[in-house]
């Protein structure tokens, strides 16, 4: 099958192609430099593999939680090229494609955000056995100290939310941590290996019901609020 995957909800800017048997992809860290970015990288990707947007069997993308930019620019880029060319839509979490981010292994793997305003989006899960996840727990943004965990014999973590918040998120496992990495983030190549997975059992829906996932109402601090900060 041919996907292109599109993931832009962090600083991260990343499309990826998934090709016969074959997945490349592009990444780069470039905040507010995704809308110049990410419809390049995937024309790149295209033509490298000899492609043109008619070969695509679905699109895919990372639909949130993460910025409020990022996600609705992934979400409706992801519609637009679906509609132009009559395809489906599958849409993976990024807190899910960050988790991929962890090595395989025993152990959950917390997959943590830093969402701002003194907040994160954080997620729990582990692996299946058969390259997919397991939720262990619902998406969620809350403050870092009032985050609660499921039990586990050990922990991954990966995300920005450790990178900014690890003093305050570390007492709250309740497990040794195996692995940590704070500078990641979710990348088009695993929202790409998720869908295809979620493609082949169904799980592709009309661009139109692609909807984002921002999990909070309010995106940014008000003038009284930053005047405070």
């Amino acid at each position: 099958m041919n996907l292109l995957a599109i993931e832009t909800s962090t600083e991260a800017c990343s499309v990826a192609l998934v090709h016969g048997d074959q997945l490349v992809a592009r990444s780069e860290i470039a905040p507010r430099r995704h809308a110049e970015l990410v419809l390049p990288m995937a024309d790149g990707l295209l033509a490298e593999a000899g492609l043109g947007r008619h070969a695509l069997d679905a699109i895919a993308v990372g639909r949130g939680p993460g910025a409020f930019t990022g996600v609705r620019l992934a979400v409706s880029l992801a519609q637009g090229m679906a509609l132009a060319l009559d395809r489906p839509v599958v849409t993976v979490s990024s807190l899910a494609a960050l988790a991929l981010e962890a090595p395989v292994g025993k152990g959950a793997i917390l997959a943590v955000i830093d969402a701002r305003m003194g907040e994160i989006y954080a997620a729990c899960y582990r692996r299946d056995g058969e390259g997919g996840l397991v939720a262990l727990d619902e998406e969620r943004v809350c403050a870092p100290e009032t985050l609660t965990l499921p039990s586990a014999e050990g922990w991954h973590v990966v995300g920005t939310g450790w990178a900014t918040y690890a003093d305050v998120l570390r007492p709250r496992l309740n497990g040794p941590i195996l692995f940590e990495r704070g500078h990641a983030y979710p990348q088009a190549e695993h929202v790409a290996a998720l869908a295809v997975r979620e493609f082949r059992a169904g799980h592709a829906q009309a661009p139109e019901h692609a909807l984002p996932i921002y999990l909070r109402d309010k995106v940014a601090l008000t003038l009284a609020e930053q005047g405070k900060a």
